[in-house]
């Protein structure tokens, strides 16, 4: 008997984080299994004038390829986008990226919060919203309205954490329907992807 709620068809994973995030978020990438079916969407913080590096060490680890989305591109089954350096990364109805470089949020670019707020407007209860560890308060608005649109959030479990801000601040603010540890997050996305077999 499994203990996540997993029955639902879902249409895509969006995962943010921040400081601290990228021990994360790379155990993650390595342990997905290889034919995980889902878009796996990353927007993390990362230094804006750093292009090159960045994808490619994220890559190493990862059991599937890496990619920086370009404006407009569509989103494609199993594949693993990441959030371009200083740039704002949304989500459009049709299932494809927009890029921009408005003001930043949070004093981020990418900011977590608009990713997350327009893959919850696109995937609505289809939606699954992961926020790992962060040194600001950049995801919270946005766990909120995946919540709200009855998608699963899940932080990651701030004792889990190397830096708790931002799991915690999501946690104030809406009602999370999991707080794991990275292992745990990794066996709620290996669950999932059983319902695509």
């Amino acid at each position: 008997m499994s203990q996540f709620n997993v029955s639902n068809i879902f249409k895509a994973v969006v995962i943010g984080g921040s400081a601290g995030s990228f021990q994360g978020i790379t155990k993650i990438l390595a342990n997905l299994p290889e034919n995980f079916e889902l878009p796996l969407i990353l927007c993390l913080h990362r230094l804006k004038h750093v292009r090159n590096g960045f994808v490619e060490a994220l890559s190493l680890k990862s059991v599937k390829p890496v990619t920086e989305p370009i404006d407009k591109e569509s989103i494609r089954k199993g594949k693993v986008y990441l959030a371009p350096a200083n740039y704002h990364m949304s989500l459009e109805l049709g299932h494809s990226f927009s890029l921009s470089t408005e003001e930043m949020i949070n004093n981020s670019r990418p900011a977590i919060d608009i990713t997350l707020e327009t893959a919850a407007y696109v995937f609505k209860e289809k939606l699954i919203g992961i926020l790992l560890s962060g040194a600001n308060r950049d995801g919270a608005m946005g766990m909120k309205k995946i919540k709200d649109r009855g998608g699963i959030t899940i932080v990651q479990d701030p004792s889990d954490c190397m830096i708790d801000t931002m799991p915690r601040a999501a946690m104030e603010l809406t009602k999370v329907d999991y707080v794991l540890n990275t292992q745990k997050i990794i066996d709620f996305l290996i669950e999932l992807n059983k319902q695509y077999k």
